[in-house]
Order: C-alpha cells, then structure tokens, then sequence
C-alpha cells in the first residue's frame, strides 16, 4: 500500500497550542523556556547518560528543551519533527542557548520514517513521547531508520504514555469507581480524552509493557523495558493498602502503572 493511502496523525494538530498546553513538560517549558524539565522527562533524560562529544538524535524534538540539556551536557545535539511549529519552537530555544550550550544543536523539518543522516551517526537515538503519535506501520519504519542511524555501540532511550493496559482494562474499573464517589464527570468514557481531550486525535498508537519490548526487538533491538508511574498519593488505610497493591505488585502493576520506559541497543 503506498504511503499517501496509509493512516498518518496530520502534523497541523500538533499547533503551538498543542505544545503549551497539552505535550508532557508544558508547565514547566511554559515557566523557564527549556531551563527546567518535568519529572518524567528529566527520568528520561538521564537514561540517556549523556556525555560531551557525543552526537545524539532527538526524535520528535517538539519545543527543543531536551536539545538545550544535551548540549548543556556538552553533546552535540540534532532534533526532527515533522510539525513545522515545532521546528520553530525548536529554534527559538537554541537562539535562546547561545552562549549557555557546550555542544552544537541542531534541528530540521523531517519524518521520522525517512531520517536524513548517514547511517551509524549517533551515540544515543532519543524518542521521548512520540511512539504513542506514530501509527504501527509508521513505528516500524521510524524503528528500522534508528537502527540505521544508531552507532554499533550506541543506545536508543524511549519513554511513551500511557501505558494501554491501564487505558483497556484498568481506567474503566478506575472510572467506575470513581463515578460512585461521585467524581465521573472528570473521567470520560473515551481514556484518550481524560485529562487533555486533544489525545484523542494523536494518540493512536499506544503500548505495553510487552508490546514496545515486542515491537523493539523486531526491528533488531535488545531492550530493557519496564513500567512506571508519577508519584501517588496514599490515601488512608485500607485504601492505601489496595492502591500500593495496584501499583507495585505484579501482575496488577503491569495494568495501573501509566508510563512505559525502555532503553535499547542493537542486538549483537
């Protein structure tokens, strides 16, 4: 099937609004332009454990805060999106990095299914929120184009959310429960609309545990993957104990925790 006939998110959603408001980080990007990142992002971030002189790939670079902390770490650093606002945005924070930023940063129009880079070019591949906007046939090809670009020794870091065992399976029991005490009107039936309703338009694509460690070691990777979630609030006994239950005890956990991290090496 050619590529015009396949489903693709139109990159025209993804709007400066999009970005201020709705794209995980936005309080804090809205608050310090970049100098600051929100909690699972900086977990993703030092995944990466960047050092200075490394080349490293941000795909799906969105506002450019992660371009600015890899070239603070000295890295030189090269985004893509193919939202054109993003690009935009992007540059704004590496005009605003002048003088701060070690490395080189860089940052360009492009697919993620088509890189323009030389093959084996960077020393980390970083895909931060972005699995989860990419259908399955656009996964695999974006897959196969990191594997190319990636240096033998290199490591791809990925983070997507949310995890859709909690999305299938856990939110309906969760809205359920929360409908009785009263709560209902902020879950919506729809999971994709809970919180920010724009993800039920570019959210299209989004995993497992088991299925991102799948879809990784198809496209040649070995792949640590696992689960997490942003801090709870206990709430007194026994509900507490049930909820501490949830969330950190097999196999309930691989349903309620919200976030899915892996980092990723080509297979040798």
């Amino acid at each position: 099937m050619p590529d015009q006939d396949r489903p693709t998110v139109p990159s025209d959603l993804y709007t400066e609004s999009y970005f201020r408001t709705a794209c995980e980080g936005y309080q804090e990007f809205n608050l310090t332009e970049g100098d600051h990142l929100s909690r699972r992002l900086a977990a993703a971030f030092e995944l990466a454990e960047i050092e200075p002189g490394m080349a490293v790939l941000d795909i799906g670079c969105g506002r450019g805060e992660i371009l600015r902390w890899c070239a603070r770490h000295g890295a030189n650093a090269y985004g893509i999106d193919y939202a054109a606002v993003a690009v935009d945005m992007s540059a704004a924070v590496i005009e605003r990095s002048a003088g701060i930023a070690q490395g080189r940063i860089g940052v360009s129009q492009a697919n993620a299914r088509q890189l323009p880079f030389p093959a084996q070019t960077f020393d980390r591949a970083l895909m931060f929120d972005v699995v989860e906007h990419l259908y399955p046939w656009e996964l695999d090809e974006a897959l196969r184009e990191v594997y190319r670009v990636l240096k033998p020794d290199g490591r791809f870091i990925l983070h997507t959310a949310p995890n859709v065992w909690y999305d299938r399976y856990a939110y309906p029991v969760v809205r359920f429960f929360r409908t009785l005490m009263g709560q209902g009107a902020k879950y919506p039936r729809n999971p994709r609309e809970f919180l920010v309703d724009v993800n039920a338009h570019v959210h299209v694509n989004e995993q497992s545990l088991f299925s991102l460690r799948r879809v990784l070691t198809g496209a040649g990777f070995d792949a640590q993957v696992w689960l997490d979630s942003p801090p709870q609030r206990w709430d007194s006994e026994p509900l507490g104990q049930v909820r501490r239950l949830l969330f950190h005890t097999p196999p309930f956990r691989w349903f309620f925790e919200r976030e899915v991290f892996a980092v990723a090496a080509k297979r040798t």
